[in-house]
């Protein structure tokens, strides 16, 4: 699988994402991030998601939730050395969505985490992740 630890960036997809952004204009990070994001989140649920797509959405999904109030900051050193821009707030949701679909039982990332005795413990960390993203709304008062 390439990895190495359970970081969001802790594997060779990931990491190669984040250096296509490094790579990218400025202008053109945003969409990157957004492609991924929607590749992963526009599979359907009986559609099998590779591994590819789903460790790019999980990478893009944390610099998304970097942003986000309670989102923790990109200080791998897999994660982009340059500059990101200020993601538009229509992308939290995007990626909360992305997020459910890698966690799907139709998903090669999530299946071969579920292989290992790591699994439960990355599955709460995109779960965790997820909640930055979309926190669930609680009682109203």
């Amino acid at each position: 699988m390439g990895t190495w630890d359970i970081g969001h960036f802790d594997n060779d997809t990931a990491a190669d994402f984040c250096a296509g952004l490094d790579g990218a204009a400025a202008g053109e990070r945003e969409g990157l991030v957004r492609r991924a994001l929607a590749a992963a989140a526009g599979t359907g649920a009986e559609e099998y998601l590779d591994f590819d797509e789903a460790a790019e959405a999980v990478a893009a999904a944390a610099l998304v939730a970097a942003q986000c109030p309670g989102g923790e900051p990109v200080t791998t050193a897999y994660g982009p050395d340059e500059s990101l821009p200020v993601f538009p707030v229509d992308l939290r949701p995007l990626a909360a969505q992305a997020l459910e679909r890698v966690l799907a039982e139709e998903s090669e990332l999530a299946e071969l985490w579920d292989e290992t005795e790591d699994g439960p413990v990355w599955r709460r960390a995109v779960r965790e992740l997820r909640e930055v993203l979309a926190p669930a709304s609680g009682p109203a008062s």
